[in-house]
């Protein structure tokens, strides 16, 4: 696999968090047309709370600009120094992997232990990669 290959797990997330904009701009339609919240409440995000059909898009989209942003770089990094191969694809893809069954467990039925499980395998792949990338510069010194 070459480092133009991790434009495609990249693609990926970017993706989902395409699809997950669309869940949240449905939620906020349909809390101003059910009349949980007004237009002006996202002007500044503050009132009545928010309804959970509206706050769990509202927290995945946040979170999906979080963590993956050291997904982003550490593609990014493979890609700009060369270390790139099956481990990097396995691990870039095992974290995109998690963050689809995270979006899906959260968006969903929302059961807190699979999300964490979820959450923690993409850590885990993330740190992963990240260590792997920094061994193999490390090496060539």
């Amino acid at each position: 696999m070459t480092g133009f290959h991790l434009v495609y797990p990249m693609l990926a997330l970017v993706l989902l968090t395409f699809g997950v904009a669309v869940v949240l701009f449905r939620a906020r339609v349909r809390s101003v047309r059910e009349g949980h919240t007004t237009v002006s409440y996202f002007r500044v995000f503050e009132g009545s709370p928010e309804p959970e059909f509206l706050a769990k898009p509202t927290r995945h989209f946040t979170n999906l600009f979080e963590t993956p942003t050291l997904f982003y770089a550490g593609c990014l990094a493979a890609m700009v120094t060369g270390v790139t191969g099956t481990v990097v694809g396995v691990m870039a893809w095992g974290f995109v992997a998690s963050r689809l069954l995270h979006a899906w467990v959260h968006l969903g039925g929302n059961r807190v232990r699979h999300r964490f499980r979820a959450y923690l395998v993409g850590w885990i792949c993330l740190l992963a990669l990240w260590i792997y990338i920094c061994a193999v510069v490390a090496s060539r010194d």
